[in-house]
């Protein structure tokens, strides 16, 4: 059974940050694009940082660049998401997903249930 586990969400002020992770099994993790979503309340869920199975390729949606990093722990089967510069429109249920074609959309393979960001001003 394929599992994604997301922990490392919580409350954090305007400036702060946050490191999300996500912990895979069930699956052979090199094989896999790897990437972090996520879903504001009213709003669809959008594709934030993504990083295909060999590490060759990554995604950055604009709103997030330069504020937030992907990257993986291969012996870990885990995949990070550092969050600096958090903004109040960050506020959101954080999902990281897999899928085994190289892609960033939400179609992805397999989500995990999500972690929830809060941002207060």
């Amino acid at each position: 059974e394929v599992q994604l586990v997301e922990s490392g969400g919580g409350l954090v002020q305007a400036g702060g940050s946050l490191r999300l992770s996500c912990v895979v099994s069930g699956l052979t993790f090199d094989d896999y694009s790897i990437g972090w979503f996520r879903q504001a309340p009213g709003k669809e869920r959008e594709g934030l940082a993504c990083s295909s199975d060999n590490g060759s390729r990554t995604y950055y949606k604009d709103s997030v660049k330069g504020r937030f990093s992907i990257s993986n722990d291969n012996a870990k089967n885990t995949v990070y998401l550092q969050m600096n510069g958090l903004k109040p429109e960050d506020t959101a249920v954080y999902y990281c997903a897999a899928d085994g074609t190289w892609g960033c959309g939400d179609d992805m393979d397999y989500w995990g249930r999500g972690t929830l960001v809060t941002v207060s001003s």
